[in-house]
């Protein structure tokens, strides 16, 4: 998986926020099953290098609508898994 390039749907992050964003899923989905616990521990990476709160989806099949901080979104597939990754107050 870590071979595997990101494909970045959409985002308003900053280039250097969406490496860590997509290094860190990559290092999770290595680590860490089910989705769910990627997702957590995503999110606890995020809570803690950006401060809170951020929210993390991941999984294969699913349809989202959200708020979120400018410059705190990012939407990409890591090879047949999606990863949604946002912050709001």
């Amino acid at each position: 998986m870590g071979e595997q390039k990101a494909v970045i749907k959409d985002t308003d992050m900053p280039e250097e926020m969406q490496q860590q964003a997509v290094q860190c899923a990559v290092r999770s989905l290595e680590e860490h099953s089910p989705e769910c616990s990627v997702a957590a521990h995503i999110k606890r990476e995020f809570d803690r290098r950006y401060n809170p709160t951020w929210h993390c989806v991941v999984g294969r099949h699913f349809s989202s609508c959200v708020t979120h901080e400018t410059n705190h979104f990012i939407f990409a597939y890591l090879g047949h898994v999606a990863l949604l990754l946002f912050k709001s107050a």
